[in-house]
């Protein structure tokens, strides 16, 4: 895996996680904006996805395993866009809070998928 990207993704995931979490304080439904801060993690996540994939298939072998890095890594891609569109339904505060659960439900996925792929020098 790309440790930039790893890096990337679960530094975003924590700022919306914080983010739509202060919304949640505030008593405020997610907004536009914050779908436009869950568009650029569930973006980040997809590419991520891809290269996985793309890596898996040119012959790289994570250190614990294919199966449960595919899985997470299919569970990091889906997380945020599952919790938006969990979000549009529950239009209260607790929407926001949804959203801000799942973005730190992916950050520590990321740790997670970089243990699973090797860690430093895997």
């Amino acid at each position: 895996m790309i440790d930039a990207l790893t890096v990337a993704l679960g530094v975003t995931a924590l700022l919306l996680a914080a983010w739509c979490g202060f919304a949640a304080y505030r008593d405020q439904p997610t907004k536009d904006w914050h779908f436009i801060g869950m568009a650029v993690v569930a973006l980040l996540a997809m590419v991520q996805l891809v290269i996985g994939v793309v890596r898996l298939a040119g012959g790289a072998d994570p250190r614990q395993g294919v199966a449960i890095f595919v899985a997470y890594l299919i569970g990091s891609a889906f997380a945020v866009p599952i919790a938006a569109f969990m979000s549009l339904t529950e239009r209260t505060r607790w929407g926001s809070a949804t959203v801000s659960a799942a973005a730190v439900v992916l950050a520590v996925l990321e740790v997670r998928l970089y243990d699973i792929w090797g860690g430093v020098g895997g």
